[in-house]
């Protein structure tokens, strides 16, 4: 399991190599460059799985997103700096 992923932010595409958390959803992100705040496109469970190089772990391991699939706030994990 890749536990590294680089997150290129949507508004000024300024890459960033994160490690994922393997027991929450990173549901939001700050880019250190621009201060967007990046949340995950409709349909994905997480930042990564919208715009990392590598999905979320608990998508390599079973395909069934973070929290079954959708985001759910009492999983979340805020992890911006």
């Amino acid at each position: 399991m890749q536990l590294e992923s680089v997150i290129a932010c949507p508004e000024c595409g300024h890459a960033e190599e994160l490690v994922m958390p393997t027991d929450a959803c990173l549901f939001f992100h700050e880019c250190s460059r621009c201060h967007a705040v990046l949340r995950p496109k409709a349909g994905d469970c997480c930042v990564f799985c919208s715009y990392g190089n590598v999905v979320c772990p608990p998508m390599q391991d079973s395909g069934d997103g973070c929290c079954g699939g959708t985001a759910d706030s009492s999983f979340v994990a805020d992890v911006t700096p």
